[in-house]
C-alpha cells in the first residue's frame, strides 16, 4: 500500500485543523499555504472529509474549515481511510470471492494479517499525540 498524495494532504490538513482546536474556523486559504496543498486539491479533500464527519466546510467570504470531531478521538487511520477507503494490501483481501485460489492459499493469511496490522498501528496514533509534537507544522509550514 502506498499513500495517495491526496491522504498526504488530508493528514497534512487535519493535523493543521487539529493543532487549531477542534471547533476553530480556519481559511480554506491559510490551510492551503501553511499546509502547502493546493486549494482545488484541498477542496476536492476536504468535501470527502466532510462526508466522513470529521471537517464542517463553511462556504462564503468568512468561510473555512471546522474540525468536528476531538483530536485526541481521530486517528490516522480515520483519515487516510476517509480519503482512500478502507485499507487492503491486495485484490484477494478486498474481493475474496474473485479470487478462486483464496480458500486455500497460504499466503491469504499473511495478506490479512498484514493488513490488520497496518490498520491497527495507523488506528493507535491520534492527532492529539502528533499535534502535541513540536515539529508537528514546520516541515510542511512556511512563516
Amino acid at each position: 500500500m502506498r499513500l495517495t498524495r491526496a491522504g498526504e494532504y488530508a493528514i497534512r490538513c487535519i493535523l493543521y485543523l487539529a493543532a487549531k482546536g477542534e471547533g476553530v474556523l480556519t481559511s480554506k486559504k491559510e490551510i492551503a499555504a501553511r499546509c502547502e496543498i493546493p486549494p482545488q486539491f484541498l477542496s476536492k479533500i476536504a468535501q470527502e472529509l466532510q462526508k466522513a464527519r470529521i471537517i464542517e466546510i463553511r462556504q462564503g467570504p468568512k468561510g473555512g474549515f471546522i474540525l468536528t470531531r476531538n483530536p485526541k478521538d481521530l486517528t490516522l487511520l480515520n483519515v487516510i481511510e476517509a480519503i482512500i477507503g478502507e485499507i487492503y494490501l491486495n485484490d484477494c483481501i478486498a474481493r475474496p470471492n474473485q479470487c478462486t485460489a483464496s480458500p486455500k492459499c497460504p499466503v491469504h493469511k499473511v495478506w490479512n494479517k498484514a493488513r490488520e496490522q497496518l490498520r491497527s498501528t495507523l488506528d493507535a496514533v491520534t492527532f492529539s499525540e502528533l499535534a502535541r509534537d513540536p515539529n508537528c507544522l514546520p516541515d510542511f509550514s512556511r512563516e
